[in-house]
């Protein structure tokens, strides 16, 4: 027997990593909504027609919530690989795919720039697809546990250019929240 550690001691060192990532994940993503009001509380996007696909206000921060709770244990299975030359890239990728992810929010709610934010979502798609290829090149688990991400940037795309079908001039329909004109 060779093993450095007993499985029990690397199931430990794994929780001792999700005990991290997931939370630091979730409020990274929770902070990223927060930068301008989503939903319900966006008088931009409540005043936009919306296609028959779109889901409940509810469902998502429920969704959001559980795809965050799902990087953060793919990205603690990646640390935890220790001796995998392939972790450093595969953590720079999901650093990259995390940033662009954090962008959407403000730009889509905050900036109204319904258009660009489309654009931001496919290459999410394509940041989160790398990012799944060589996680699964580290841990097949960890690819398998950003698949509903993939799912959900693929969903998201459909029904940001279906709003975007639906309301063109949508940066228009009513000032940013951000501008000080006053128009009489």
């Amino acid at each position: 027997m060779r093993e450095i550690a007993s499985k029990g001691q690397l199931r430990g060192a794994f929780l001792r990593w999700a005990v991290v990532t997931v939370p630091f994940i979730v409020l990274l993503g929770f902070t990223s909504a927060r930068l301008a009001p989503s939903g319900a509380n966006n008088r931009w996007y409540v005043a936009l027609t919306k296609p028959e696909i779109t889901p409940p206000d509810w469902a998502f921060p429920v969704a959001w919530t559980a795809i965050y709770v799902l990087l953060g244990l793919a990205l603690a299975m990646i640390i935890h690989a220790r001796g995998s030359r392939m972790r450093g890239p595969a953590i720079i990728s999901f650093v990259v795919a995390l940033v662009a992810n954090l962008i959407w929010s403000p730009l889509f709610f905050g900036m109204h720039q319904v258009f660009w934010s489309l654009v931001l979502i496919g290459i999410m798609f394509g940041l989160a697809l790398i990012m799944t290829i060589l996680f699964g090149r580290i841990r097949v688990g960890a690819a398998l546990l950003l698949l509903p991400y993939l799912a959900w940037l693929i969903y998201a795309g459909v029904l940001e250019y279906q709003i975007m079908e639906l309301n063109p001039g949508a940066e228009t329909l009513v000032p940013s929240s951000a501008t000080t004109q006053i128009i009489t």
